[in-house]
């Protein structure tokens, strides 16, 4: 599959939630087969700015990913969910980024909620175009949101850590 993270990087979420997100990030590396022919991984994390931090297929192993995750430097401002979605939605999953064609496409969000602009819009256009997506609720999630996040049914597609 091709498969990319969208991590909160907002002041709110808090310098220890987002090294448990990375941890968790790690912990999903692992258990798939990340290789150049296997999962391919992307990674975007948001705050007030949506910044790529690596593309699908740019690393080929779990180590590489690893080590890529754990250099990761948290952000710490706004929160602008909606603006992350729109960046994986237009970019994360087209083929200049290395998605692959009539490769499954699945993106885990996670979230502590309290974006600052709309989620719903580009959360819909992703998965009317065929993405799948979890949404992980982490700190203080709204569950509103996480529901407009992720697809359906919400008990395999939504999720609190």
């Amino acid at each position: 599959m091709d498969l990319v993270f969208v991590i909160d990087g907002s002041k709110s979420l808090g310098p220890a939630n987002f090294d448990l997100a990375k941890q968790f990030v790690n912990s999903i590396v692992y258990s798939l087969d990340v290789s150049g022919t296997g999962t391919h991984m992307g990674l975007l994390q948001y705050s007030s700015k949506v910044r790529t931090e690596f593309i699908l297929g740019q690393y080929t192993s779990g180590r590489d990913i690893n080590r890529a995750v754990s250099r990761m430097q948290y952000m710490g401002r706004g929160s602008m969910t909606g603006a992350a979605l729109r960046h994986m939605f237009e970019y994360s999953f087209s083929a200049k980024e290395g998605a692959r064609p009539d490769m499954p496409r699945v993106s885990i969000v996670f979230t502590d909620g309290g974006s600052q602009d709309d989620v719903s819009k580009w959360a819909t256009k992703a998965k009317d175009a065929g993405i799948t997506i979890y949404a992980l609720g982490v700190g203080k999630a709204i569950e509103e949101e996480l529901r407009e996040i992720a697809s359906k049914p919400d008990d395999k597609h939504l999720y609190y850590a």
